[in-house]
């Protein structure tokens, strides 16, 4: 048990931030298995369970509580799963809408500039 004053203080901040950082890791064990199960289970909002866990990836980097080189490694590994569990599946075709032509824009010419005359030189007088 701390004496110093500075020392009981910080236990209770360690305390209070261990509290913080269970309930973000909590959180992202959440989103993981919830994106899982959508994987697994061929749900259809795949891609709403992936932006979920993706913020809930970036919370926790934000706050420290994961590294933010394994909040990259993560989110990667949820888009190749989205990906992987997208191709799994047979997709609706889809017809494509033809992009219309650009309009052709009318280019202007500008005109020449006018040159400035020359002025006369300054004559002195005697």
């Amino acid at each position: 048990m701390p004496i110093i004053a500075s020392a009981k203080k910080r236990v209770k901040t360690a305390e209070k931030a261990a509290i913080r950082n269970s309930k973000t890791k909590r959180s992202l064990k959440a989103a993981f298995k919830s994106f899982a199960q959508a994987i697994s289970g061929g749900s259809k909002d795949v891609a709403a369970k992936q932006s979920v866990a993706q913020s809930t990836i970036d919370k926790a980097a934000k706050k420290n509580v994961i590294h933010k080189n394994k909040a990259a490694r993560k989110q990667s590994q949820l888009a190749a799963a989205a990906k992987a569990a997208a191709v799994a599946k047979p997709k609706a075709t889809v017809k494509k809408v033809a992009a219309k032509p650009a309009a052709e824009k009318t280019v202007v010419a500008k005109k020449p500039v006018a040159k400035k005359t020359a002025t006369k030189p300054a004559t002195k007088k005697a």
